[in-house]
C-alpha cells in the first residue's frame, strides 16, 4: 500500500507506534482538524483516558478526563457509510452529533452501532498490535499516552 505523506500521521506512543491512513474523502474537515492540532503539537503528552476491552481506546482530551477539546470551534458532522471495523478512526463527540473537536477513538473490533453515528477520518494501517497493548480502564489508572503525533511529510 502507498501512503500519501500529506495524510498520513505517525503516532508515538507509550506503546509503540501507529500509523494511520486519514481518509479527506470521508470527513475532509476533521481530518483538517486532526492534521492542524498535530502540527501544533496538541496530542503530544495527551492520555488514553477511556479504553474499554473490546471495543476501542479514546484519546484527545488536554484534561486526560473526557472533558476537554481544543480551543477551536466545534466540527459539523461528517457522517458516511465507511463501517467501524477494527482500526477504524473516529471521532468522540457528546450527544450533539455537530460537537466533535479534538476527541477521538481507534476501534479495538467491529462497533456496527456506530455506523452513521460517528465521523470515521482514518484507520490504523500500522500498529494496530500497539494498539492492543493500551491499558483499559474507565477512567485509566496510570494511562498510556500519546508521545508525538505528526502529519509523516512533516516527520
Amino acid at each position: 500500500m502507498s501512503l500519501d505523506p500529506q495524510n498520513t500521521l505517525v503516532v508515538e506512543t507509550t506503546k509503540g507506534k501507529i500509523v494511520i491512513a486519514l481518509r479527506p474523502d470521508l470527513a475532509p474537515n476533521h481530518v483538517d482538524r486532526i492534521k492542524t492540532l498535530a502540527r501544533a503539537g496538541f496530542y503530544d503528552g495527551i492520555k488514553f483516558h477511556r479504553v474499554i476491552d473490546g471495543f476501542m481506546a479514546q484519546t484527545g482530551c488536554p484534561h486526560g478526563t473526557g472533558t476537554g477539546g481544543s480551543d477551536m470551534p466545534h466540527l459539523n458532522q461528517e457522517f458516511s457509510a465507511e463501517p467501524h471495523v477494527r482500526g477504524t478512526c473516529s471521532m468522540a463527540r457528546s450527544s450533539n452529533p455537530n460537537s466533535a473537536n479534538s476527541q477521538f477513538f481507534i476501534c479495538f473490533e467491529e462497533s456496527v452501532w456506530l455506523n452513521k453515528q460517528y465521523t470515521v477520518w482514518g484507520q490504523v494501517v500500522e500498529g494496530m498490535d500497539n494498539v492492543d497493548k493500551i491499558k483499559r480502564g474507565e477512567p485509566v489508572r496510570d494511562p498510556d499516552s500519546i508521545v508525538s503525533m505528526k502529519v509523516m511529510a512533516d516527520a
